[in-house]
């Protein structure tokens, strides 16, 4: 970690498996309803978690964490497990009055590649994590800082926006909002998608030949 304090209380399970990334950037090139369309519309975010700073439009893989309300030790432990196209996907328990991440934070993801933070919880200093380009979704936003002292859980399932996420899964995000999908079903959804949006477009054709 990049802060000096003790990480015993934040138990971290490393033994998991990502979705290859190159499919689901694929997926990631069609909007996140019509791939919630496809799904069923499972999956999806509930509309609190929305975008707060940086790029509206993410994909990557789910790296979950488990924080006591107001404190960012948690957050901290997970970075030193993140690899590139990672995604902090973090339980923050809907606390909205101490935020749990800021630039500082947003910093060390540049720095780890990490694709994206989605915030159960809260977040500060938007402005700078604005000027990164790091997208980042949250519940909130509040200029009081976190606590450091734990406990946390790192690369457990975890909810997130009334959505149960776990570690590797695949998540995209965009103006509409976040999906989460499970890595099982990554490998046979692009053609889905590809074939909704198919139907979709052909139905726009019919729509304004009628009226030309």
């Amino acid at each position: 970690m990049f802060i000096n304090v003790s990480d015993e209380s934040i138990s971290v399970n490393a033994d998991w498996q990502r979705a290859e990334l190159s499919l689901i950037e694929a997926i990631s090139h069609y909007p996140v309803a019509l791939i919630g369309d496809v799904l069923q519309r499972m999956g999806m975010m509930a509309s609190a978690i929305r975008h707060t700073a940086g790029k509206p439009s993410f994909f990557g893989t789910v790296l979950p964490l488990n924080t006591r309300e107001g404190d960012n030790l948690a957050i901290h432990r997970a970075l030193d497990e993140a690899r590139p196209g990672d995604v902090l996907v973090i339980n923050g328990n809907s606390e909205v009055n101490r935020s749990v991440f800021g630039d500082l934070l947003g910093e060390i993801c540049l720095a780890k590649q990490v694709a994206a933070v989605v915030i159960d919880g809260a977040v500060r200093d938007v402005e700078e994590l604005n000027s990164m380009g790091l997208p980042v979704y949250a519940r909130a936003v509040n200029p009081a800082g976190p606590s450091k002292w734990g406990p946390g859980q790192v690369g457990i399932p975890v909810a997130c926006g009334n959505v149960v996420c776990y570690p590797g899964d695949a998540i995209i995000g965009d103006r509409d909002g976040i999906i989460v999908i499970a890595r099982s079903a990554i490998p046979t959804l692009a053609e889905k998608v590809r074939q909704q949006d198919g139907y979709e477009n052909s139905f726009r054709e019919k729509v304004r030949a009628s009226v030309r």
